[in-house]
């Protein structure tokens, strides 16, 4: 192994904040049992705020951030790994606290590693990311809670960014009548290339004014977005309809009321893919190696950069200007 390897290093001081992308060492990163040579990295909104002196997400300076990577195993500590194998590392503390896949190195403690499922390349598995493990451990609780195709049409909101994009395509390849929704009116051949049945605005959603009760539109919805809209999907759910609520980028606070709990019996299925067990988090990678693998994963939803070009691209997903998802390669 080199001596010095590329990464992108973020680091504050009191008087500046300098993200760029310099020579490291392995002294300079996180303990782990398991030595990966990172493949591909991915770019999600909490990297985005890493890479910003006011984002709140890392914890100590220098840092390396990067929530996601797949690459191939150097060395371990742990007899479930070998050198050679290829595997994928997401979440926990990746990227917060523990230096992440900004790097053509990382270390990773074994309980946070993922074998590479069958029928998935490295490649693939950076596309899908965190933001592909939301979305599929998003329907993943609404098909627990009873939801199937004939159940009627379900909601896709923030549908142009990483975990919507790759939602839509999954609920389409498992036989889903998919309504997509986004602000950006331009972006809707996109959507219907990977799978929306039918594509709305953001208005289309929450309407002129928001009712605590409102017309029955969706079987289910999955929402990365919060906020405003999450309150009227819940008041424009079918009748015992689940939503699956994964982020906040419309807000934190949600204009809701008890009724469509008591009056038709809502779901709200919280998704957390963070500390999600590793059982579940191993099942679902399965899953999205077969069952919920969309056929667009590549040639549509995906595109690709460099080290270098992260600064640009971390900017435009803070501004809302992402779509699908962008890969990392090293």
């Amino acid at each position: 192994m080199e001596k010095y390897f590329k990464a992108f290093v973020v680091n504050k001081t009191e008087s500046e904040f300098t993200a760029e992308v310099r020579n490291v060492a392995f002294e300079d990163l996180s303990e782990g049992d398991v030595t990966i040579k990172v493949a591909y990295s991915s770019v999600n909104y909490k990297d985005g705020l890493a890479s910003i002196p006011n984002g709140k997400i890392v914890r100590s300076y220098p840092f390396v951030p990067g929530i996601d990577l797949a690459g191939t195993v150097v060395s371990s500590n742990d007899n479930r790994f070998s050198p050679g194998d290829n595997v994928i590392a997401t979440s926990y503390e990746i990227g917060v606290s523990h230096t992440g896949g900004y790097s053509e190195y990382a270390r990773i403690p074994s309980e946070w590693v993922v074998p590479l499922p069958k029928g998935l390349t490295l490649e693939e598995a950076m596309t899908l990311g965190t933001a592909g493990f939301t979305a599929a451990l998003s329907i993943h609780r609404l098909e627990e809670n009873g939801l199937n195709p004939e159940k009627g049409q379900i909601l896709v909101t923030g549908a142009t960014g990483g975990v919507g994009s790759i939602a839509v395509a999954m609920l389409a390849k498992r036989g889903y009548q998919v309504v997509a929704s986004t602000g950006k009116e331009s972006e809707s051949e996109y959507l219907k290339e990977i799978g929306a049945s039918e594509v709305i605005s953001r208005e289309g959603v929450t309407g002129e004014k928001y009712r605590p009760l409102d017309k029955q539109l969706w079987a289910a919805a999955i929402d990365p977005v919060g906020g405003q809209t999450l309150g009227s999907i819940l008041s424009k759910l079918h009748y015992n309809g689940s939503v699956a609520v994964s982020g906040l980028t419309g807000g934190t606070e949600v204009p809701a009321t008890v009724f469509p709990f008591i009056l038709r019996g809502i779901n709200v299925l919280g998704i957390d893919s963070v500390y999600c067990p590793m059982e579940t988090r191993a099942e679902l990678w399965k899953r999205m190696a077969t069952d919920l693998k969309p056929d667009s994963l590549l040639n549509t939803i995906k595109q690709e950069i460099t080290l270098d070009s992260l600064p640009t691209t971390l900017s435009a997903i803070l501004k809302g200007e992402a779509r699908g998802r962008t890969v990392v390669k090293m």
